[in-house]
């Protein structure tokens, strides 16, 4: 709530219906990719080459974060969390809200392998034994 009442982001939650109890919850910030991402810039132009055409090459390209993102542990195993995942990707998608192309997480190590599963890819081969690792999501694979 603290970065909420900075406005440095937004959180959202989900609660039972029947107990008003919390069982999931994720927060959103703005957020760029750019060439700071990669450890090389010839990393960053093969990134872009891949999804942009000349004309749409940027230095930096606009994303939404997901800051956090949690499950209570009495629904693991209810794929809520990949719902919560389809449910941002969907609104941002919608009416395209604020003209960004792509979703970023620093993601947990424990937590790499479900963002995997849902889509996401490594920023970078630099961060694979870190604490946390890059990950980013391109909206317009699933427009496509």
């Amino acid at each position: 709530m603290l970065y909420q009442d900075a406005m440095l982001a937004v959180s959202y939650a989900l609660f039972e219906k029947e107990t008003g109890e919390l069982i999931a919850f994720f927060s959103l910030a703005n957020d760029k990719i750019s060439l700071d991402d990669f450890e090389e810039k010839r990393e960053f132009n093969r990134f872009r080459r891949k999804r942009f055409v000349n004309e749409k090459r940027l230095k930096s390209y606009p994303a939404v974060k997901i800051c956090r993102l949690g499950v209570a542990t009495k629904m693991h195993g209810k794929h809520l969390g990949q719902f919560l995942l389809l449910f941002i990707k969907t609104y941002f998608i919608e009416d395209n809200k604020t003209g960004c192309r792509f979703i970023t997480v620093d993601a947990y190590k424990d937590a790499v392998p479900f963002y995997i599963r849902n889509g996401f890819e490594p920023m970078n081969a630099d961060d694979r034994d870190e604490h946390t690792r890059l990950l980013y999501f391109d909206l317009n694979d699933v427009r496509s």
